[in-house]
């Protein structure tokens, strides 16, 4: 497979068994189906519409067929699943609003046989939101199953959970606030110590807030994760290779220290500009390849309203 090689994004072995993993840009073209030493990953986020909203914006479903055709081994989602967050909406909206979920974007990955492996956003169910986590918990505990997911701890499912799957350990983590609370913290210390985590090829961990803020009016205290620092060392220190978070509504490759940064953007409404530059806001999907013989990461963009390659520059 032909990469381009970023020096900015190169990675040490991080202790996966002594692999010189690179996140890279993709040369091939955006339609090439992976072979039969890679592993393609599909990852998505932000996808809700206005509060309460029981519909979604077109480019939900056109970005997930495109995503679909792309044919991963499983799709990722960093939260933000529908529109909750508001006072009042009462259970039987919150539930409506689930169940468009399920119709539009959780019902088609699953009839194409593809995992779908999410995380809690803050307009699913933020801390403070009762009936939110509420009806987060009616809808997805009776699907725990039915997922296609290989638990490896799911006793809080869907706000933390591990799963070991095509030899990926993936942690998710409740980052739907910017506190994650320190007994979650102590869990995620323990299962990337555990004996699934340490024979997994690569370690991934997920959750809806990032580190660091990319995007305008999100580079501020409250949208990003507390205590970053600690974080990413907790992070390091567990082999970990990749953090992919949502939250911003725009994408954003990087890397810092020996942690790569995966930051989606959003497929549903408000898509944001980065801080800098003058990149136009789009809505996207991401894919990231895995090619085990050659030990490197594949990191691709698309912009849903072409299904064409974003370029990293």
């Amino acid at each position: 497979m032909a990469l381009r090689r970023r020096q900015l994004l190169q990675l040490a072995a991080a202790g996966l068994g002594g692999a010189g993993w690179l996140l890279a840009e993709r040369l091939a073209p955006a339609a090439a189906l992976p072979g039969s030493g890679d592993l393609r990953l599909g990852l998505i986020s932000d996808f809700n519409s206005s509060y309460g909203s029981t519909t979604y914006m077109p480019t939900v479903s056109q970005g997930l067929r495109q995503l679909l055709a792309r044919r991963p081994a499983l799709i990722a989602c960093a939260g933000d699943m529908v529109a909750g967050q508001k006072p009042g909406l009462g259970a039987a909206r919150l539930d409506a609003m689930w169940d468009a979920f399920g119709r539009t974007v959780l019902m088609p990955v699953r009839q194409a046989g593809v995992p779908f492996l999410p995380a809690v956003g803050n307009h699913d169910g933020s801390p403070g939101f009762t009936a939110d986590r509420e009806a987060v918990r009616r809808f997805w505990l009776p699907r725990r199953q039915a997922l296609g997911l290989n638990f490896v701890d799911s006793g809080l499912f869907p706000f933390h959970y591990s799963v070991l799957q095509n030899e990926v350990f993936w942690l998710v983590w409740d980052a739907s606030s910017s506190r994650i609370p320190p007994e979650q913290l102590a869990w995620a210390r323990r299962q990337l110590a555990s004996p699934a985590a340490r024979q997994a090829r690569l370690r991934l961990v997920m959750g809806h807030l990032p580190l660091f803020g990319i995007s305008q009016g999100r580079d501020r205290p409250g949208e990003v994760l507390d205590q970053a620092a600690a974080v990413q060392d907790l992070l390091e220190a567990g082999g970990v290779q990749a953090y992919i978070s949502g939250h911003q509504h725009a994408w954003f490759p990087a890397r810092r220290d020996q942690l790569d940064l995966i930051q989606l953007g959003a497929l549903g409404s408000g898509p944001r500009r980065l801080v800098q530059g003058s990149i136009p806001p789009q809505q996207t999907t991401t894919t990231l390849d895995i090619d085990w013989p050659n030990g490197s990461l594949v990191e691709t963009t698309f912009a849903v309203s072409t299904g064409q390659e974003v370029a990293w520059s």
